[in-house]
């Protein structure tokens, strides 16, 4: 009992001291709380007051802002009224400037119109005095003013006469003495007026397959053979529908048989692909430049060419792989080379320089860059670089007028160009180009009255024209194929000359029955 009396002192014991525990733990937590409250309304209260200044001094910061805009565009309106205000001054000061010149105009105009009226009166006042004149001086003179004009007109007519046939004869005196000189110089300006342009370069090469299996090889995979062939050649192969072959396109001669050359070994051989591709194009250019280097070599070997430079020859080599309106330019050097050393001799000049101006006179066509200068001075600049005598040089600067012409052997340089070229068969025109000059030919002569029909024939050397008997005479028909030489010389381009033929043809037809 006493036990058990001791347990429930111990149980009680430790109820009161959790409610005791409890109640303190309850007081501070409320303490605590109410700690927590105060500093945080106290913290609540700093921010608002900081808030607040922010937001004043925002205010205040935006207000300056707003009234310095509003400063500024007052000083804006300020100007604008101020140029306005200027302006319409000197409009005004303008308007008065012009109502002043206005006035004044008006003054002069009307002193002007007084002043006219006293020249009209003037005027018929000097003709009447002219009028009583006249009568006085024919009344002396015993004629009339249009006969003393008569006799002094026939008076200056025989005198004229006889100042042209002094005249005349002085020019005739004077032409017998220069005559000689005189033809010569016509001679060789009609030789220069051959030398016509014609622009008809080569620029396509044709490589022929045996079957059209082949041109996949060379396209390779992807591209990657003909892509490597153009890079290395530096023209463009365009492999298309064409059957059993490739086109071969690039202004420069040489890469085209280049690429020629190396598409043949390629085929031939059957291997095809970058690596090979490389060393085939490394070889054919090495190949190209020793056979340009022969070329060059044996041509002034076999024209009497000594100590020219080794440049000049390579460049003499490469013309074989040039065209010139479709005439080869090498072999095209070499006749103008052997034409200008004839004319030499027969003219008594030196005719080895004149057969080196003549080979040389082309080489500005085959540069290793493409300068934008005409082939004549680009040629004639390379033949000063490489030492040639300056006769040479101006000889090939002048073959197209570009300069002027120093000696006499620029003139048989172009002669025997314009020679080489104008020959039959020497160069080729385009088809249109041909059947254009054809048919102009024949249109200029049917714009002349009594003209029936006309033929250009001989591949337009000459020009037949038929004329109707009725409506043209013997001397009509001398006189226009005169005239129509003029025109054509005039209005047209062509090589050699035209031929032109007129027929005047009568007809006396009867029937026996």
């Amino acid at each position: 009992m006493g036990v058990l009396i001791t347990i429930i002192i111990a149980l009680f014991s430790l109820i009161l001291g959790a409610i005791l525990a409890t109640t303190i733990l309850r007081k501070f937590v409320d303490k605590k709380s109410q700690n927590i409250l105060i500093e945080a309304e106290e913290k609540a209260e700093v921010i608002k007051k900081e808030k607040m200044l922010q937001a004043k001094e925002k205010f205040l910061q935006l207000k300056s802002e707003h009234e310095k805009l509003i400063q500024e565009k007052n000083i804006i309106i300020q100007k604008n009224e101020n140029r306005i205000k200027q302006k319409e001054a000197t409009l005004s000061q303008k308007m008065e400037e012009v109502q002043r010149k206005q006035n004044e105009l008006n003054s002069v105009k009307d002193n002007l119109n007084n002043q006219l009226e006293i020249l009209n009166k003037r005027q018929v006042e000097l003709e009447k005095l002219h009028k009583n004149q006249v009568e006085k001086l024919e009344a002396i003179a015993e004629l009339t003013a249009n006969e003393a004009k008569e006799q002094l007109m026939e008076a200056l007519r025989d005198e004229a006469k006889n100042d042209a046939m002094n005249m005349i004869k002085d020019i005739v005196d004077e032409a017998k003495i220069t005559a000689n000189q005189e033809a010569k110089k016509i001679v060789i300006e009609s030789i220069q007026r051959t030398a016509v342009e014609q622009a008809i370069e080569n620029s396509v090469s044709v490589f022929n397959l045996e079957n059209d299996e082949v041109k996949g090889r060379i396209i390779g995979r992807e591209g990657r053979n003909i892509r490597a062939l153009e890079a290395l050649t530096g023209v463009e192969i365009i492999i298309d529908d064409s059957p059993d072959a490739i086109i071969i396109s690039g202004f420069d001669p040489v890469r085209r048989e280049i690429a020629r050359l190396s598409l043949h070994k390629l085929v031939t051989d059957g291997r095809i692909h970058p690596a090979r591709i490389e060393e085939v194009v490394a070889k054919v250019k090495k190949q190209i430049e020793q056979e340009i280097i022969e070329i060059g070599k044996r041509t002034t070997i076999d024209l009497g060419i000594l100590n020219m430079h080794h440049e000049l020859i390579r460049m003499v080599g490469k013309m074989k792989y040039r065209s010139s309106y479709g005439q080869n330019l090498l072999q095209h050097s070499k006749e103008v080379a052997n034409l200008c050393a004839t004319m030499a001799s027969e003219l008594g000049l030196n005719p080895k320089l004149a057969k080196r101006a003549g080979l040389l006179h082309d080489i500005g066509k085959v540069p290793d860059n493409e300068p934008d200068l005409p082939h004549a001075i680009l040629g004639m600049k390379m033949a000063e670089k490489f030492k040639e005598k300056p006769e040479v040089c101006n000889a090939i600067g002048s073959h197209h007028d570009e300069i002027e012409m120093e000696s006499l052997i620029a003139p048989l340089v172009q002669v025997c160009d314009a020679i080489s070229g104008a020959r039959p068969g020497a160069r080729r025109e385009v088809v249109d180009a041909y059947i254009n000059r054809l048919n102009k030919l024949e249109e200029l002569a049917l714009t002349y009255p009594g003209v029936i029909k006309t033929y250009a024939i001989q591949a337009g050397r000459e020009l037949r024209v038929i004329v109707g008997a009725d409506k043209m005479t013997d001397v009509e028909a001398n006189q226009l194929s005169v005239d129509l030489s003029h025109k054509i010389q005039q209005e047209m381009t062509y090589p050699g000359q035209i031929k032109i033929t007129v027929i005047r043809e009568t007809r006396a037809i009867s029937y026996a029955k």
